[in-house]
């Protein structure tokens, strides 16, 4: 398996750790799941994420080549923005889910997901334009998530206010032991937050600084875990959970990010069959994937996530479900055991600004 530049460091304060995408990564820390998780919530947490990937184009003809991958519309982008899309294949399915960095004037860069790096490399790099290279950077970036309320303390700390990224979406560049860094605000956990990305030369020094700036704040290593946890309470979509490349690009409740622009396979995407809904269990017990979802007796669709929430204190699961379902309550054959679930709006959390 690989491991990130953090890897001895981590081992070193405690992680514990699993096969994720390839790679060895922490799933948790001493204090468990739950510390971690309710330090997102209510101080900042620390997570390495250099197991994502980063490919960076450059080129006249960069802007549509990405155009033309992505359901979200690039046009009118400024140097400085972030913008979330999906990644069709021929069939309309999502090939990944990604952020476009517009870093200048013709030079972009595209994170993708871990499990999807190689997958994403090779489909970009088939479908260039003329007059746009690509660069796979992703084996010499590290990428470091600083999420929750506290997070703009401690960059404030670290970086003149100046530099700091001040809306959501948007990122700066700015310097760091003399050498370049990426610093975006953008995040995974529902949180304010922000992502240092930097050469692995720095690894060890950058992860010290935070370290040391976020005592006095509370700031846990997190794993994993803890990233699931938090992601699922804001709603938020994992690739290979909620979608892959079978899932229709229509049928995930992403469709503010699938614009009425040409992307691959755009005239195949017909009325949709499944939707993703949320749902609070009423009954004891977890809902995990898998799970399959019915509704008076029938089988609408299956649980696609479900964990114990620690911020609200009771159960939550996605579905992917039939189209036409619009009850207000459905069950859940959990091991045989067939629980009460509420229909509730997502996402289940959402912080006070």
């Amino acid at each position: 398996m690989k491991r990130t530049p953090f890897y001895e460091i981590l081992v070193r304060h405690g992680a514990r750790m699993v096969d994720f995408a390839g790679y060895e990564m922490p799933v948790q820390f001493s204090k468990g799941i739950i510390a971690e998780h309710k330090a997102v919530r209510e101080r900042v947490g620390l997570f390495d994420v250099s197991h994502m990937g980063e490919l960076f184009l450059k080129g006249e003809t960069a802007f549509d080549t990405i155009q033309a991958l992505c359901t979200n519309d690039l046009g009118g982008m400024d140097i400085g923005r972030v913008r979330y899309t999906l990644v069709t294949n021929d069939n309309a399915g999502i090939v990944d889910d990604i952020l476009v960095y517009r870093m200048g004037e013709i030079e972009y860069l595209l994170v993708v997901n871990a499990g999807n790096s190689d997958k994403m490399a090779a489909w970009v790099s088939e479908r260039l334009l003329t007059g746009t290279e690509m660069e796979n950077q992703s084996a010499n970036t590290c990428q470091l998530a600083l999420q929750g309320p506290c997070a703009v303390d401690m960059i404030n700390e670290i970086f003149l206010s100046g530099n700091i990224p001040e809306k959501n979406y948007t990122f700066t560049i700015v310097e760091l032991f003399g050498e370049r860094v990426i610093l975006s605000r953008t995040g995974y956990t529902g949180e304010d937050g922000f992502e240092l990305y930097f050469a692995p030369s720095l690894a060890e020094k950058v992860f010290n600084l935070l370290l040391e700036t976020g005592e006095k704040y509370g700031l846990e290593l997190c794993g994993l875990g803890a990233r699931d946890t938090l992601r699922l309470e804001a709603g938020m979509p994992l690739y290979g959970h909620e979608m892959n490349e079978e899932t229709p690009a229509n049928e995930i409740g992403l469709n503010f990010f699938i614009k009425d622009k040409s992307f691959t396979a755009r005239e195949k995407l017909v009325e949709p069959k499944f939707k993703r809904i949320g749902l609070k269990l009423i009954d004891r017990g977890i809902a995990r994937e898998g799970a399959k979802v019915y509704s008076d007796g029938r089988e609408i669709g299956h649980v696609s996530s479900g964990t114990h929430s620690p911020t609200l204190g009771y159960a939550i699961a996605m579905a992917r479900v039939e189209i036409g379902f619009t009850g207000s309550t459905a069950q859940i054959d959990v091991r045989g055991k067939m629980l009460l679930a509420e229909v509730v709006p997502l996402p289940f959390y959402k912080r006070k600004k």
